[in-house]
């Protein structure tokens, strides 16, 4: 039996803000997207070129309020190929929450409050 992972979901109480948040700060862009016929809920996949992974990004209409993530250990990993020009971009967006210079990684957190790492290619 071979299982093979194919995404994430992550709930997002601003669906706009989100996938503007993606596709700058990581390039992600939208693949596909499923609406409700009544409205309820939008599911957008959104990934890239790079990787058959993709993450989901959940809105709920009836959801309206952050969402509790708990105490954020849990996250999503990037390999990035340019370390020094993503953190750049990140501090320009002002996005970084978490820097580990020992281990030469960081965390961007988007505006749910979802932490991505940022590990550099080596």
């Amino acid at each position: 039996m071979k299982f093979k992972m194919i995404h994430e979901n992550y709930n997002v109480t601003d669906l706009d803000r989100s996938l503007a948040f993606y596709e700058k700060a990581v390039g992600l862009t939208e693949k596909r997207r499923n609406v409700a016929k009544d409205g309820s809920f939008i599911i957008v996949f959104v990934g890239n070129e790079y990787s058959d992974y993709e993450l989901e990004l959940t809105w709920l209409r009836n959801h309206p309020q952050p969402y509790d993530i708990g105490e954020e250990e849990f996250h999503l990993a990037f390999r990035v190929d340019d370390f020094e020009a993503a953190h750049k971009l990140h501090e320009e967006m002002g996005c970084i929450c978490f820097e580990n210079p020992s281990m030469g990684i960081y965390f961007i957190q988007d505006p749910d409050g979802y932490w991505l790492e940022i590990i550099p290619t080596r």
